[in-house]
């Protein structure tokens, strides 16, 4: 679904900054599988994630979605079926704009339109009966700014964007981590219920490593972009990976 091959990337070449995250590194992401991304601080997950939806340019390498090499694509174009939802509540909407006017830009991603013809009264039901299955009441909010939103309701509105139209890959880039700890398992059962539903090929980078057991189906661990633990999900406890955590990161140290 997913192929990454021999990618390669170094910043700041020719100075004294010189830094490689990754040098020939290749993974296979299989489809309808949610994937959790762990590993310490400047191990090369944010990084890897960038260079898949577009915003990093690999130095080389080949990044293939679906059989089609896409690292030439550039990031708007890749955004059509990469749904991405970052850290910040505030990063996957417009929060000046109201939630009906939020959803129908997601509705319309990859479509020519004009802000004065934004909502479109045939697409208003079926964005209604999206916000009711959220079970946030939303769909009793339509017209209000999404600035007045809490963190929790705006990362659920930005996850529901994301994956309006299903796209062929979902990038989760530590998305519950902004939020408190109540917040974050509501938005993590949100997440779970809705890429199950729509079996949507999944990325997702954690530090929480309980998410990483309860909700995915495989663990990946990187270090210095490195894989150094790759695993099915419910082959592990919590405290065996938090032990296998500390043991490799030890290691490469």
């Amino acid at each position: 679904m997913l192929k990454i091959v021999d990618l390669n990337k170094k910043f700041y070449p020719g100075t004294p900054e010189e830094h490689t995250v990754f040098e020939n590194f290749s993974i296979d992401i299989e489809e309808n599988v949610c994937t959790t991304i762990l590993g310490p601080n400047g191990c090369g997950k944010s990084t890897l994630f960038n260079m898949i939806s577009g915003s990093i340019k690999n130095d080389s390498g080949e990044i293939v979605l679906n059989e089609k090499n896409i690292e030439t694509l550039a990031e708007q174009e890749r955004a059509l079926f990469i749904g991405k939802v970052s850290q910040d509540p505030s990063m996957g909407v417009s929060p000046s704009l109201n939630i009906m006017e939020n959803m129908s830009l997601a509705v319309k991603k990859g479509e020519k339109f004009t802000f004065k013809k934004l909502v479109k009264r045939e697409n208003v039901d079926g964005i209604v009966k999206s916000l009711k299955e959220l079970d946030l009441g939303l769909e009793d909010k339509l017209n209000t700014q999404v600035k007045f939103l809490s963190g929790g309701q705006r990362q659920s509105l930005s996850l529901l964007m994301a994956t309006i139209k299903r796209p062929d890959l979902l990038l989760l880039d530590e998305h519950t981590a902004a939020l408190d700890p109540k917040t974050s398992k509501l938005i993590m059962d949100k997440t779970n219920d809705l890429i199950k539903k729509e079996k949507i090929t999944t990325l997702m980078i954690t530090h929480n490593l309980k998410h990483a057991i309860d909700y995915s189906d495989r663990i990946i661990m990187l270090n210095k972009g490195k894989i150094v633990l790759d695993i099915k999900a419910n082959q592990i406890t919590e405290e065996e990976l938090a032990k296998v955590y500390n043991e490799k990161i030890a290691e490469m140290m």
